[in-house]
């Protein structure tokens, strides 16, 4: 599966759309994510337990958008777009979307 953020995949001719994908996924703090974040906030620096959450929200996002266009024979997701909201104190989506799309044969 190939993911762009152009809207053409270079190289390829797209030959029909299939469609918005998306795929989402919300996810909160953890009391011990926060204790360690806020002692580390105290003497700067990264907090690397919130980016490793981000991380694995995003990886969870794009694959479950991966999954959607795959269901639909698509050979790419051109687009993708990341989005992230906050849904409630402590809490975020991380929301991922594109077009899929099938490519002509080589």
């Amino acid at each position: 599966m190939i993911l762009t953020t152009t809207e053409q995949v270079p190289g390829r001719t797209i030959e029909k759309s299939l469609g918005l994908v998306r795929g989402n996924t919300v996810r909160a703090k953890h009391i011990g994510r926060d204790i360690v974040a806020a002692l580390r906030n105290l003497v700067g620096g990264e907090v690397s337990e919130y980016s490793e959450m981000m991380i694995e929200a995003r990886n969870e996002a794009i694959n479950r958008m991966t999954d959607q266009a795959r269901a639909l024979e698509a050979d790419a997701v051109v687009g993708v777009r990341l989005v992230t909201s906050q849904v409630a104190s402590g809490a975020a989506e991380l929301l991922a979307y594109g077009t899929a799309v099938r490519l002509q044969s080589e």
